[in-house]
């Protein structure tokens, strides 16, 4: 059984379609690479998968049960089990590190304050920031901040995380640290779904590569074979253009 299913997903903001039937399947500790131009659908796709925008046609399943999106019980339980990280940190700039990573599994998942913090502590020490648990997010670099907010993305103990550009805002030297973040949750197992212009990145991360254009999946393959070799006459001319840059 696949974890994560689309079959055939539409969405569209108000008369403009962005998602053109999306399908998709995702095993569990896959990693998934989603690349393609401006416009193409990939945020878009990602914003559907947690309910931000509703899907119109088609359907998401998990672990073999399908989503309602506009049954609110459901859209709280997809929520419970996927969790996105946004270019922009999104970080409470009154609250420190901790209350920022512990605030939601306290105040809206209502658990133990006591065993939370223990948790994010531990979150916190392996996204190499166990130091700055009092600090504010002004008093951090952009790279830090995207740390903590990986690290509350993980705090709600989701089955797939999606990462939309995380490392878009950052200056170029900050980046690494937060691609070795990444690089931990993908030694662990976590079932992710990445959509990056880190090119580099994806390849060397990667299970599987999924490029996009016009709302729709063009082509899906092994990284090598995406990047080396792909088989579309779009998919070749937008590698072309991005390995000659």
């Amino acid at each position: 059984m696949h974890q994560l299913e689309i079959r055939g997903l539409k969405a569209a903001y108000g008369n403009l379609t962005v998602l053109d039937g999306i399908t998709l399947a995702v095993e569990r500790g896959e990693i998934i690479g989603l690349i393609g131009p401006s416009g193409s659908g990939k945020s878009t796709l990602l914003r559907a998968l947690v309910g931000l925008l509703p899907p119109g046609d088609g359907e998401v399943v998990l672990d073999g049960k399908p989503v309602f999106y506009r049954n609110s019980g459901q859209l709280r339980q997809v929520r419970d089990r996927l969790a996105i990280v946004f270019q922009q940190f999104n970080l409470f700039q009154n609250m420190t590190v901790l209350e920022n990573v512990t605030i939601t599994p306290v105040k809206i998942k209502g658990r133990p304050r006591a065993a939370v913090e223990a948790e994010a502590k531990d979150l916190l020490a392996k996204v190499g920031l166990a130091n700055k648990l009092a600090a504010y997010p002004d008093e951090l670099s952009g790279g830090q901040q995207q740390r903590v907010a990986i690290a509350r993305a993980l705090a709600l103990k989701p089955d797939i995380l999606l990462l939309d550009e995380v490392t878009a805002s950052l200056d170029p030297e900050l980046v690494s640290e937060v691609l070795d973040t990444i690089r931990l949750l993908a030694a662990d197992g976590m079932t992710m779904l990445i959509v990056s212009h880190e090119m580099g990145f994806i390849r060397e991360l990667s299970s599987r590569v999924v490029f996009m254009a016009g709302g729709k999946v063009v082509e899906i393959g092994a990284p090598k074979q995406i990047f080396d070799a792909p088989r579309e006459v779009r998919t070749r001319e937008f590698v072309s253009k991005i390995l000659r840059h």
